[in-house]
C-alpha cells in the first residue's frame, strides 16, 4: 500500500505516423502551413512547382526571365495538372486542385525560377536538413505531407524590365533578376550595423557578403563582438575553426567573409553596445546608418539596440534562436512597435533555500556547484589579496557590508591560514576534508535539524513534495565522482595558492595520500539556524550584532598577519566551461549533491551545458532565423508597404511556422497632432531659454509644460519656488542639462533628450513625445 514520498517521471510516448504516396499527395494535398495569410496559394504553388518540373524534364532547364513563350507554357502546364484525368477502366490518376490556376502566380513563379538566393536558400536548406535529422534519428515530429515557403510579397511591386534584369555573368546575377539592377545597387550601398558576430552573426555575415550587402562604393558593414572565440562556440558559429580560438570573433569573422567575397567591406570592433561606449557609437555613427541588425544574446543588450534605433530614428532586424526555436521582428520607423514594446516574463530565480537546502533537479545542484566554485576559488582568494594588498582598506569594506563581514573573514581565513594547504599532499588532504563537509556533515546537520519523520505545524511530513530527504555519503575511492572531486578539488587549490602541481606518477597517488587521511568525527549541534523559506533566508541575512567596528576588529584578529603571508602568490580562478579542470569539479561536486539528493546524475557534456550557460542553438534554426532576416532586409531595401513585412515565429521540432505583420505602433492624438513612439519634438536650441522652450509648446501644441525633467533630475517644475523658476527661465536649456542635471555632452553628441509632462487648455494632461533638442 502506498504511504507517501517518491518521484514522478514523464516518459515521452513515441508516435506512429502515416503518409501518402507522392500521386496520393498530389491528388489530395495537405499541408503544413506556413503563412495563415496564403494559405490559398498553397495549392495554387503546388500546381506551379508541378508545372516546373515538367518544363525543366521536357526543355532541360527552367523558364527564361524574359521569354514570354516560357511563362505561357508554366501556365499551361498547370492548368494540365489542374484538370481530372480518368483512365480507360475508370481509374481516377489527377484530380482538380483549385478552382481556377492563379496566371499572375505562375508568371511570377516563371520569371524568377531560374534564380538562385542565399537567403532562400538559407531557409529551404535549414528545414531540409532538419527533417534530414528527423528521418534519421526518429526525434521531433515530421513535416505533414507538403509545405511550401513563399516570400514573393519581397518582389518588386512593378514589372521589371529586361534590361534591368540583365545581369553581367557575376555572382549576383540571380539577385539581379529576382529584384533588377536598382535594388542591387541599393543593396551594395547600405551602411549597416550588425551587433554580435556569435552564431546569428556569423550566418547573417555570410548572407549580406553573398548578396553583396556593403560591396558597393559608399556601402560598409560594421560588425562589433567583444567575445573572443571559445572551443564550445565550434559546432554552431561556422566560420570559426579550432586555429581561431581566443581570437576575437568580430575580426575572424570580417576576415572569413572577407575571403568569401573580396568585395565585400567590413570594419570590426571589439566593443560592447551601451551608454559607455557613446562616444564611439554615437550621433554622428548612427546618422550614416542605414541600419542595424541585433545578433546579440541578451535582453539588457538588445533593449538598449532598441531605445537607440528609436531615438536615431533607424530601422531595426531583430532576431534569436532558443534550440529548434527562432523569431525575427523587423522593427520599421513610424510605423511598427519596437522590441521593447512586448516584453518576455523574467526567467524564475531558484530560491536560496532550494539551492541551500533542498534541491530537486540536476539544474539545482549544478548551480550550487557554481557558486561553490565561486565562493571558494574565487571570492575567497580575491578577498585574501584584498586582505594582504592594504588591510585598512578591507577593513573598511567588511563595515561598509557588515551582514556579510563574519563569512568574509572565515573564508579569508581558511584560504590563508595557518591550516592552509602548504604542498600537493596537504591539497588533496584538504579536497578530501571538503568532500566530508559538503556530502556528508552538512548532510547530517540538515537530518539533525529536520529529522524524516519531522510533521509540519498543519500535521502533513516535512519531507514531502519538492523537498527530498538527503542521505550523507560515506566516501569511497571507487565510486564514481568521488575521487574527481578531491583531485579536482586539490588542483584548484594549488593553483590559488601557488603550489606547484606533480605530474602524474611523480608524487604518491592521490588515493594512496586520501587513504591516509583520518577523518574526525562529526556531532551535529543544536541551535544552527536552516531556513527554510525564502522569508527565513532574507531575514536571516538580514543584519545582526557582528557589524559594528569594534565587533569587526575583533573578527580579524583571527586572520594571520600580513607580513607572514604575503609571499603567497595568490591567484583568484575564473569559471570557464571550456576548463576541464572547472567542468571535473563542477560535475563531480554537483552529482555527489545529486546522489546525496536521489538525483540523476548529469554526465560532463550537459553540465557543462546548464553551467556555462550556454544558449541551445543548433546550426538548421540560425541558418533559418538568418534567411528570413536577409528577406526583410530586401523589404526594407525597396521600402515596402507595412503590410509587405513578416515577423516570424517558427520550431523546427514541431514543426510550426507562423509569420504574421508587424503590430503597427500605438498612436495617440492632440487636436491635429498624432504621435506615436517613434515621434519626438525637434528643437534647434543652441540658445534657446527655458522660458523660450515653455512659449514654443504653447504658441505650437497649445500645451502648457508644468514639468520637464532630463536624465534623472527635474530641471523645472511649475510648483518649483518663484525664485528657483525665475532664475532657470533666462538660462539655456543647454546650460540648465550641464548645471542642474549635471549632463556632459560628450563629443558626436548633438542632441539631448527632454522629457516633458502638459496639459492642455482643459487642464488635462497630454502624453507629449520627447524633445530632442539641438545643441551642437
Amino acid at each position: 500500500e502506498y504511504k507517501g514520498g517518491g518521484t514522478v517521471l514523464q516518459v515521452k510516448q513515441a508516435a506512429r505516423m502515416n503518409f501518402k504516396t507522392l500521386r496520393q499527395s498530389l491528388q489530395d494535398p495537405q499541408f503544413t502551413t506556413s503563412d495563415y495569410g496564403k494559405i490559398d496559394r498553397e495549392r495554387q504553388l503546388l500546381l506551379g512547382f508541378q508545372a516546373l518540373d515538367s518544363f525543366s524534364a521536357q526543355l532541360n532547364g527552367y523558364p527564361r526571365a524574359t521569354h514570354e513563350e516560357d511563362h505561357h507554357m508554366i501556365l499551361e502546364l498547370a492548368q494540365g495538372f489542374n484538370k481530372e484525368i480518368i483512365t480507360e477502366d475508370g481509374k481516377i490518376i489527377n484530380k482538380p486542385t483549385v478552382d481556377e490556376v492563379d496566371a499572375a502566380l505562375m508568371r511570377n513563379l516563371s520569371r524568377v525560377s531560374r534564380a538562385e538566393l542565399a537567403p532562400i536558400a538559407s531557409v529551404i536548406g535549414s528545414i531540409t536538413a532538419q527533417e534530414v535529422m528527423k528521418g534519421v534519428t526518429g526525434k521531433f515530429t515530421p513535416i505533414n505531407q507538403h509545405f511550401v515557403f513563399d516570400a514573393s510579397e519581397a518582389l518588386p511591386d512593378e514589372e521589371l524590365s529586361a534590361e534591368e534584369m540583365q545581369g553581367d555573368g557575376g555572382r549576383y546575377d540571380s539577385q539581379i533578376l529576382c529584384f533588377g539592377k536598382t535594388v542591387h545597387e541599393k543593396l551594395t550601398n547600405l551602411k549597416y550595423f550588425l551587433v554580435g558576430a556569435g552564431a546569428i552573426g556569423c550566418e547573417v555575415l555570410k548572407n549580406w557578403a553573398m548578396m553583396g550587402v556593403g560591396c558597393g562604393p559608399t556601402g560598409l558593414v560594421h560588425v562589433t563582438d567583444m567575445d573572443t572565440i571559445e572551443k564550445s562556440n565550434l559546432n554552431r558559429q561556422f566560420l570559426f575553426r579550432p586555429s581561431d580560438i581566443n581570437k576575437l570573433k568580430s575580426t575572424t569573422a570580417g576576415e572569413k567573409v572577407t575571403d568569401m567575397n573580396p568585395g565585400f567591406k567590413v570594419k570590426t570592433y571589439e566593443t560592447r553596445v551601451g551608454s559607455d561606449t557613446e562616444h564611439i557609437f554615437g550621433d554622428d555613427f548612427f546618422d550614416n546608418l542605414h541600419g542595424v541588425c541585433n545578433a546579440l544574446d541578451n535582453v539588457q543588450a538588445r533593449t538598449y539596440m532598441d531605445q537607440r534605433c528609436v531615438y536615431m530614428q533607424k530601422p531595426l532586424l531583430e532576431s534569436g534562436t532558443l534550440g529548434t526555436k527562432g523569431n525575427v521582428q523587423v522593427v520599421i520607423p513610424h510605423l511598427t512597435e519596437s522590441y521593447s514594446s512586448s516584453r518576455d516574463p523574467p526567467e524564475k530565480a531558484i530560491p536560496i533555500c532550494t539551492l541551500k537546502n533542498f534541491p530537486n533537479a540536476i539544474e539545482h545542484t549544478i548551480q550550487w556547484a557554481r557558486d561553490d566554485f565561486e565562493g571558494v576559488f574565487k571570492q575567497a582568494v580575491e578577498d585574501a589579496a584584498s586582505y594582504v594588498a592594504d588591510e585598512e582598506k578591507f577593513f573598511q569594506t567588511l563595515t561598509s557590508q557588515p551582514t556579510t563581514a563574519k563569512g568574509t573573514v572565515s573564508s579569508v581565513s581558511e584560504t590563508i591560514g595557518d591550516a592552509r594547504p602548504k604542498n600537493w599532499n596537504d591539497c588533496i588532504a584538504w579536497g578530501r576534508k571538503r568532500f566530508e563537509q559538503l556530502f556528508s556533515n552538512s548532510i547530517k546537520q540538515l537530518l539533525f535539524n529536520f529529522p524524516l519523520d519531522m510533521k509540519t505545524t498543519h500535521g502533513e511530513p516535512f519531507w514531502a513534495g519538492a523537498k527530498r530527504p538527503p542521505t550523507p555519503l560515506e566516501f569511497s575511492p571507487e565510486v564514481p565522482y568521488h575521487m574527481d572531486f578531491v583531485v579536482a578539488a586539490a588542483t584548484l587549490r594549488a593553483t590559488n595558492l601557488g603550489i606547484s602541481i606533480p605530474e602524474s606518477g611523480a608524487s604518491a597517488k592521490p588515493e594512496t595520500i586520501v587513504a591516509s587521511f583520518r577523518v574526525e568525527s562529526f556531532q551535529p549541534q543544536s541551535g544552527v539556524r536552516i531556513s527554510v523559506t525564502e522569508e527565513e533566508e532574507k531575514s536571516a541575512g538580514g543584519g545582526g550584532d557582528d557589524g559594528d567596528d569594534a565587533a569587526i576588529r575583533s573578527m580579524m584578529r583571527s586572520l594571520p598577519a600580513v607580513a607572514k603571508v604575503k609571499d603567497i602568490a595568490l591567484s583568484p580562478i575564473e569559471f570557464d566551461k571550456d576548463d576541464e579542470v572547472h567542468m571535473d569539479y563542477v560535475t563531480a561536486c554537483s552529482n555527489l549533491r545529486a546522489a546525496s539528493y536521489q538525483i540523476k546524475l548529469a554526465d560532463k557534456h550537459n553540465t557543462r551545458f546548464i553551467a556555462g550557460k550556454i544558449i541551445p542553438a543548433i546550426a538548421t534554426t540560425t541558418s533559418m532565423v538568418c534567411g528570413l532576416t536577409a528577406i526583410e532586409l530586401y523589404k526594407l531595401v525597396q521600402n515596402k508597404p507595412v503590410e509587405a513585412y513578416k515577423n516570424g515565429f517558427v520550431n523546427l521540432a514541431l514543426p510550426f511556422f507562423g509569420f504574421s505583420e508587424p503590430v503597427l505602433a500605438e498612436t495617440r492624438k492632440h487636436k491635429e497632432h498624432v504621435w506615436n513612439l517613434w515621434s519626438r519634438i525637434d528643437v534647434d536650441g543652441q540658445a534657446m531659454t527655458l522660458q523660450g522652450f515653455l512659449d514654443h509648446f504653447q504658441e505650437k501644441y497649445k500645451l502648457e509644460v508644468t514639468m520637464i525633467s532630463c536624465g534623472v533630475a527635474m530641471i523645472y517644475s511649475m510648483f518649483s519656488s518663484k525664485e528657483t523658476i525665475a532664475t532657470r527661465l533666462t538660462m539655456t536649456m543647454a546650460d540648465l542639462a550641464t548645471n542642474v542635471a549635471k549632463i556632459e555632452v560628450p563629443e558626436g553628441q548633438r542632441y539631448l533628450m527632454f522629457e516633458v509632462c502638459s496639459n492642455d487648455e482643459e487642464g488635462e494632461e497630454v502624453d507629449a513625445p520627447s524633445v530632442r533638442l539641438r545643441v551642437n
